[in-house]
């Protein structure tokens, strides 16, 4: 009987763990960063399934004894957990959505914390051309003509929003059964691209972190000024949640010296590269 009683409250014990409480949401933790009494939460894609939020989470910790939830999510579905207060901050790479969300008051602190770029990957043949396109439009233009295999994220993550600018600048709307879209996030797409060797949008982090395991990918088409991706963070306003004042702090650790070398080194072990650029760099070409 005692037994039983304590897989029970093991079990609780295990729940508990595994939400975090804002207001009356609970939104349940990807991971968990920290052991500390003062919890926060912050919703990602990709730097956290990287581990660059990780690194950053646990040196936040150290200094501020918190716990920080990741809730792993595009940047779209980011936004919204936001605006609904089932998140403390987030850290996106929408401009656009991001300054009307600080315009629209139930956002705060638009920081730019660093950035990568996109590349567009596909066989090694190239079968759309695309490696002679100078640019984006041009190789997406090229891509649609030739009715060659492409996979998009869809739904509402900010590669999506950014692929979809890319093909307005072509003037086509995607469609037909060359078209594939995933809504899966990032890593999952770029592996299932490889597998059916189709084109694909991929940003340079992933890439790198990934580029052993891809077999039948290539770099195709990068360097257009408009494929660089900016990230941002967003919290709550001041008061709107019990989380916001770490939440607000850990965007103060991310822009200090400290918080920006870790972005600027994060990959170098793993990779033998760095995988995202500072702030300082990503000033350039922030909008």
């Amino acid at each position: 009987m005692r037994s039983k009683m304590a897989r029970g409250a093991l079990a609780v014990i295990l729940f508990l763990v595994a939400t975090v409480t804002i207001g009356h949401a609970q939104t349940a933790c990807t991971e968990s960063y920290g052991k500390g009494p003062n919890q926060f939460s912050l919703a990602t894609g990709s730097p956290g399934e990287l581990g660059l939020l990780k690194a950053l989470g646990e040196a936040f910790a150290k200094k501020h004894n918190t716990t920080q939830c990741w809730v792993k999510a595009g940047t779209g579905e980011s936004m919204q957990l936001l605006k609904d207060k089932k998140v403390d901050m987030i850290m996106v790479h929408a401009p656009a959505a991001e300054k009307k969300a600080v315009e629209d008051g139930w956002a705060i602190k638009r920081e730019l914390i660093g950035s990568n770029e996109f590349y567009i990957v596909g066989p090694p043949n190239d079968p759309a051309g695309i490696q002679k396109a100078k640019p984006v439009g041009e190789a997406y233009t090229l891509i649609a003509k030739s009715h060659s295999k492409f996979f998009s994220r869809g739904a509402t993550s900010g590669t999506h929003k950014k692929e979809m600018d890319a093909w307005e600048k072509a003037n086509i709307k995607p469609a037909g059964d060359w078209y594939i879209v995933t809504k899966d996030f990032m890593m999952a797409t770029l592996k299932r691209a490889d597998a059916e060797k189709g084109y694909f949008m991929t940003d340079s982090s992933t890439w790198v972190s990934a580029r052993k395991e891809i077999k039948n990918l290539k770099i195709l088409f990068k360097g257009d000024v408009f494929l660089v991706n900016t990230y941002h963070t967003l919290c709550q306003p001041a008061g709107a949640s019990s989380g916001q004042q770490y939440a607000s702090q850990f965007i103060d650790f991310v822009n200090s010296k400290e918080g920006q070398k870790i972005i600027r080194t994060y990959g170098k072990d793993l990779y033998g590269e760095g995988i995202y650029n500072d702030a300082a760099y990503a000033k350039k070409y922030d909008r």
